[in-house]
């Protein structure tokens, strides 16, 4: 039994109240999720801008389309939390309707990606252009609810003790998708053309709705009929929320730090494709690099976290790392060396993967329970938005430093396809110094007050 719990991985989050299976089992939604990130965002996206010839701008939009739907998370988690349901159930009708979501958008997308491949003229062009944006809208709706209603069915199901690291295998299992759903598309576009593409996409929505299914299955006792909402409860409860001590500034850093994290996302594979000369099966595996990386930083943060490292210091480790992660990136195009690319791109994943592990402890760390939903749809609502601004905003300054480098505007030296990748990953080492200011007074409980001002001591 010692050695069960010190070498299998969570197996100290099971409990006779939430049995391992039925624990994997329900962690299955997740990694549903985690295989449609890998093939939105490690594969279409480069598939879109280098193959089909659609403008990164546009795809950056529709990737981020999904973030107009994060800010609901908070209220999804209310209405989750309060769901006055005729059967007695509460997360179960959220989880259903956020799989039916991306089921629909995954099986709306292989006829815009038709389109795209073989538009006959303009008119058809805009057409598919428009139906990829409206299933990525979908398909990111039906990830924020299943994923929101998820974590709290988790959290309402495991012992009080439990949860962190209830929450911290869910999250796992995110990443173990992400990394087989990377693979599978890295294995099963080696023959890359349109048809196969839309093969696979369509074999991606029938092992979602499945996954889904098996996950939500009998996970949640039926009780008693509840009456109507309470009137003004969400304003409520969510003033509460905020008059937690440096919630705000806990949000902010959030935001911050998953938007350096995040902005890389929608350029990373077309920039292997286009500067690198990689193919559509090498930089699908570096959305499984990533998430490795990440998958190894949890492992890390537990030990680092189980020998009292405060949860701010380890989320401030995670930006640091992230320094160097981009410095390979960037000096790969000069050394022409993908395998500092690939280098740069799993060091990314364990320095984002230390920070996302650091701020997720600390958000477990609120002592207000019956917020339950609405605290990790806030976080979730935060990280959400806070990513899919960082893309769209990554893709448009990817084209318009692009344009103008290779428009002359930059000079001589700059006019390459290097200049507005390369500007982008700059960018995300200048807002990683932002992070750890952010960072400073949250990781100060135990200090004395500073005796003199500075950046970190700022008002949030």
């Amino acid at each position: 039994m010692a050695l069960a719990y010190r070498y299998m991985p969570f197996a100290d989050a099971a409990s006779s109240q939430l049995p391992l299976a039925r624990l994997l089992r329900l962690s299955l939604f997740q990694a549903a999720i985690g295989m449609t990130t890998a093939l939105l965002v490690g594969t279409l996206n480069r598939v879109m801008i280098v193959e089909l010839g659609v403008p990164a701008w546009w795809v950056a939009l529709s990737v981020g389309l999904p973030l107009l739907f994060a800010p609901a998370r908070a209220f999804i988690g209310y209405r989750s939390d309060t769901h006055p349901s005729a059967l007695g159930l509460r997360r179960l009708p959220y989880l259903w309707m956020g799989s039916l979501l991306m089921f629909a958008g995954l099986a709306m997308m292989p006829f815009a990606l038709l389109l795209l491949s073989d538009a006959p003229d303009q008119g058809a062009l805009w057409f598919g252009r428009f139906g990829a944006a409206l299933a990525f809208v979908l398909v990111g709706a039906g990830m924020q609810i299943t994923q929101t209603a998820g974590l709290a069915l988790a959290t309402d199901v495991a012992p009080p003790e439990k949860r962190p690291r209830v929450v911290a295998l869910l999250y796992a299992m995110f990443l173990v998708g992400l990394i087989i759903g990377s693979a599978l598309l890295a294995w099963l576009l080696q023959d890359f053309s349109a048809r196969r593409l839309i093969q696979v996409v369509q074999a991606s929505a029938v092992v979602v709705i499945a996954l889904n299914l098996i996950s939500l299955w009998k996970q949640e006792a039926r009780s008693e009929r509840r009456g109507g909402r309470e009137q003004g409860g969400f304003a409520r409860n969510w003033q509460r929320l905020m008059a937690l001590p440096k919630m705000r500034r806990f949000l902010w850093t959030v935001g911050l730090g998953t938007a350096a994290f995040s902005m890389q996302d929608i350029v990373l594979e077309p920039y292997g494709g286009e500067v690198l000369g990689l193919d559509v099966s090498l930089t699908s595996s570096l959305t499984a690099l990533t998430a490795g990386g990440c998958l190894l930083a949890f492992a890390w943060s537990a030990r680092l976290c189980a020998r009292g490292l405060d949860t701010c210091r380890l989320a401030a480790l995670g930006a640091l790392l992230g320094l160097p992660a981009f410095a390979c990136v960037i000096f790969s195009a000069p050394l022409e060396s993908a395998w500092m690319f690939r280098i740069g791109a799993a060091l990314i994943g364990f320095a984002g993967g230390l920070f996302s592990v650091g701020m997720l402890l600390n958000a477990m760390q609120i002592p207000e329970r019956e917020l339950t939903g609405m605290v990790l749809g806030a976080w979730g609502a935060v990280q959400a938005t806070a990513a899919g601004l960082a893309m769209v905003l990554g893709g448009v300054l990817r084209d318009l430093v692009g344009g103008l480098a290779q428009s002359g505007w930059l000079g001589h030296a700059l006019n390459s396809p290097v200049t507005g990748y390369s500007f982008v990953f700059h960018f995300e080492m200048y807002l990683l110094f932002v992070v750890l200011v952010a960072l400073g007074p949250l990781a100060a409980r135990d200090r004395a007050p500073p005796r003199r001002i500075g950046l970190a001591e700022m008002p949030g």
